[in-house]
């Protein structure tokens, strides 16, 4: 529809005509058990800067509108309401109201208002999920950040449900509820959850202050709600964000509902944050999972500072809202008195950075500050440029301009711009007030340019091993082929870390750190001329900065032999971080990447860089490794998993890990046995549960492997009649190794739109498997003959995870990139979709330069 994709002049040349100064909203979802349609009645009152008769106009997706009436006049729905716009004309200049009255739809893509009937109970639950721009299907609106209001929700429900919103939850009257007006925020960060959803309650106190806290999931769900854990991480938030920030939360009180079927992580809507239910673990879970869900609290938690009670003006600031929320969540974890996640950003620079820097390397690398002209462009730019890259460097400028500087100036920031919109120049003037330093050119530099640089320790020796020379050589690679900009030097602040092997304990302890600035080609470190050479030297020591750090050559013999033997878990993640980095760029083979795993990986105590690690192992030999070598590779690393499940400590994460990492490769006969024999209790491995995610694993490798059918998926499925058993069994039905399966899955999502979003998902899980390209190679060509038509017709998220997953990355040949070059000279799709499928090319085009290299090493 033309007009569903606003573009960055239209929102502008509003938000210079109006001035938004409220809503009411009315819906009934008296019907929501049924589904279809509800009522939606919008009333508006807002300003016009402009002489009578001027024109624009509100946003709405809706099946029907049926009243329209603007300052008392009724105006035709037929004549003014078409491409999710409704014309507004003859406006008057001061004080105008629009009513506008509309039937809404559910929807089952986890955009809008979300339905969703649980199994276990077959009750319906509703969530929103607004951001981008999805407010507008469930209200009439003026669908940008910058035109801010407050909200006044009154909404019909069916009996016994609760219903939460932005304000407070009132008493209802009858089964309507009456929220009291919001405070001026933006459209996207409004939010309404409705059902018979189960509740906790709490509150946190401090200093006269006193917050309600409210944490919800579904009943089905409620014997797993983990509530104490939940509200100690979110009181820690609370009183480390207050105190860093020294601005009082802005709302008056905070719920966390946990819904199904949520396409993100979270999403920080004002007061009623809605999370993922799958952190409600109904399983036992590594700590690295726990860690996971609790930087996702606390970074919703930074959004109702940043994001919420001060907004980007527009979406060139999408990377700022959710870096600084990432980059203070971590910080939080790190810092806060008794958080259990001091290590964070060892998990920062195993998860977060590995995910910048793959996505900076793809042909659709864009500067941290990105040129979005439209929603489409925003659409597709949630990606690890905008949230990890962009948090790597509010690190990097964070020990740039020092951490109290920092703050100081985030604190001056919220103080003069509360409930109002900004620019990245609000924010950096602020903080060159408080640091003294010009980031004009830091900004240019690290904000507007894409792309990474690497530096590299340049270091001469004598004789007797001492220094003569220390210099950092920063390099900048040339762009992906198709990315726009130039390469680009930058100035970085980094530590330098020399690290020796201590005799007694034979760990790599640090026994110097220097911190200093990095600028041009070559920066010299006199510091370091005269003293004995270390056993490794380290840059970017404490990860301080972002870029792709190399090694000496006498510094990685050592790390190769001795990586597991770092005393700390940060720099071990660094190198281990940079070793698959060189794996990725080829020049590290697969092969060899497979033997420091396999060498390092048992000294590795962090659970969280243990299972990047069995993941990145797997992704190795899947798609970096030789073909002809592949089986053997994967013989290796699953006698491997086997080998590790057996040894570890019995109830340990690390046994769940090696668990979960041979399931998903098991292949020989005694091995599908063995997963057999622990599904029946015929086997037991001690220590190890098998409970009921744990035993999902198991069900999708053997049906996989073709030792599972029907039967016993439906079996597995009576078991565990829920939602995510429901899930499970669709991954299990589509990973079947028939011809017979992959077209039953195929269909289910290209040529039906029924399917639920989590369940499109679980099903496009099932049907890729790396061990079935022979079987999947058909698909490759239906792919490119579907995808464009899948993108304009469903909606954005269902669509994304079509492009996406179906696209054949398991096809790493030449054939495939010819398929894909052919498809986007000649299909036109647009920009977002042209993205998306080049990303995927790009993934190919890797693999396929890493098996060559890997098909090298054998021969040397």
């Amino acid at each position: 529809m033309p007009g569903t994709n606003l573009t960055r002049e239209e929102a502008q040349q509003r938000a210079q005509l109006l001035a938004v100064d409220s809503y009411e909203i009315e819906l009934d979802l008296s019907g929501a058990q049924e589904g279809g349609t509800y009522r939606s009645v919008t009333t508006v009152r807002f300003d016009v800067d402009a002489d009578n008769g001027t024109e624009t106009f509100i946003d709405l997706v809706a099946p029907a509108v049926h009243e329209v009436t603007l300052n008392g006049d009724a105006l035709d729905p037929a004549e003014v309401f078409a491409d999710s716009r409704i014309a507004l004309p003859g406006l008057l200049r001061g004080r105008n109201i629009l009513r506008v009255v509309a039937d809404c739809a559910y929807t089952n893509s986890g955009e809008g208002l979300h339905r969703f009937v649980d199994p276990v109970d077959d009750q319906a639950y509703l969530y929103t999920q607004f951001e981008v721009p999805d407010a507008r299907r469930v209200f009439a609106s003026f669908e940008q950040p910058d035109l801010k209001a407050t909200f006044q929700f009154t909404v019909k429900a069916p009996e016994g449900w609760t219903v939460v919103s932005n304000s407070p939850t009132p008493e209802p009257q009858g089964n309507v509820w009456v929220f009291a007006p919001t405070p001026r925020i933006s459209t996207y960060i409004t939010a309404l959850i409705a059902g018979p959803y189960h509740s906790v309650h709490s509150v946190y106190e401090k200093d006269g202050q006193s917050v309600p806290l409210g944490i919800y999931c579904r009943p089905s769900l409620a014997e797993y709600l983990d509530s104490d854990a939940i509200f100690e991480v979110t009181r820690q938030g609370f009183e480390w964000f207050q105190e860093k920030f020294d601005y009082a939360y802005p709302f008056e009180k905070y719920d966390q509902l946990f819904v199904p079927e949520f396409n993100a992580g979270a999403m920080e809507n004002a007061g009623a944050v809605t999370i993922r239910d799958q952190y409600v673990f109904r399983s036992k879970v590594t700590d690295a999972a726990y860690e996971t869900r609790a930087e996702t609290i606390l970074h919703e938690l930074a959004h109702m500072w940043f994001g919420d009670l001060v907004t980007m003006e527009w979406w060139n600031d999408l990377w700022l809202n959710e870096s600084f929320a990432t980059y203070t969540s971590i910080a939080c974890q790190a810092a806060a008195p008794g958080s259990r996640w001091p290590h964070s950003w060892t998990t920062f620079a195993n998860s977060m950075k590995t995910w910048a820097y793959r996505q900076d390397q793809l042909p659709s690398t864009h500067p941290i500050m990105a040129d979005i002209r439209d929603l489409d462009d925003v659409l597709v730019n949630f990606d690890g440029i905008t949230y990890a890259k962009g948090a790597s460097v509010l690190k990097q400028l964070v020990a740039y301009v020092g951490e109290d500087e920092f703050f100081r100036g985030v604190q001056a920031y919220f103080k003069a711009h509360a409930f109002g919109n900004t620019r990245l120049s609000d924010l950096l003037g602020a903080l060159e007030e408080t640091s003294g330093r010009d980031l004009k050119t830091w900004s240019k530099k690290w904000l507007e340019t894409a792309g990474i640089n690497v530096l590299r320790p340049q270091i001469e020796t004598d004789a007797d091993g001492v220094i003569t020379s220390f210099a950092v050589r920063q390099e900048a690679p040339a762009l992906p082929a198709g990315a726009k900009g130039e390469p680009t030097l930058r100035p970085h602040r980094i530590a330098v870390g020399l690290y020796d092997l201590d005799a007694g304990s034979g760990k790599l302890v640090r026994t110097e750190r220097i911190e200093l600035d990095v600028d041009g080609e070559l920066t010299a470190v006199p510091q370091l001329s005269g003293r004995r050479r270390p056993a490794v030297v380290l840059l970017n020591d404490d990860d301080l900065s972002y870029a792709k750090v190399r090694l000496d050559e006498e510094s990685l013999a050592v790390v190769t032999e001795h990586l597991g033997d770092f005393e700390s878990s940060l720099p071990r993640a660094l190198c281990w971080a940079s070793a698959w980095d060189m794996t990725r760029d080829a020049q590290l083979a697969a092969r060899d990447y497979l033997s420091l795993v396999l060498s390092g990986i048992g000294k590795e105590s962090d659970i969280g860089v243990v299972q990047s690690l069995q993941r990145q192992v797997k992704l190795a030999i899947d798609l970096y490794a030789d073909p002809a070598a592949r089986e053997t590779l994967l013989a290796r690393w699953t006698d491997a998993t086997l080998a590790h499940l057996r040894s570890a400590a019995p109830g340990s994460d690390h046994q769940l890990a090696w668990a979960r990492a041979f399931a998903a490769t098991a292949r020989t006969p005694e091995q599908l046995d063995l997963l057999d024999a622990l599904l029946d209790g015929s086997q037991t491995v001690e220590g190890l549960v098998v409970d009921t995610e744990l035993r999902w694993a198991f069900v999708q490798r053997l049906a996989a492997v073709g030792r599972f059918d029907e039967a016993e998926i439906a079996a597995e499925y009576e078991r565990d009649r829920t939602a995510a058993g429901e899930r499970h069994a669709a991954t299990a039905r589509a990973a079947r190794p028939t011809a017979e399966a992959k077209a039953e899955a195929w269909a289910s999502v290209v040529d039906s739109d029924k399917l639920p979003n989590a369940v499109q998902e679980a099903v496009i899980g099932g049907f890729v498997q790396t061990d079935q390209r022979e079987l999947l190679a058909p698909y490759a060509d239906r792919y490119f003959e579907v995808v464009k038509g899948i993108w304009e017709s469903r909606s954005h998220e269902m669509a994304q995870q079509i492009a996406i997953g179906l696209y054949p990355a398991v096809q790493v040949s030449q054939e495939t990139l010819d398929k894909t070059d052919a498809w986007l000279s000649s299909a036109g799709p647009n920009a977002s979709l042209r993205r998306l499928v080049s990303e995927s090319r790009a993934g190919v085009e890797r693999a396929l330069r890493a098996q060559r290299a890997d098909a090298a090493a054998a021969g040397r």
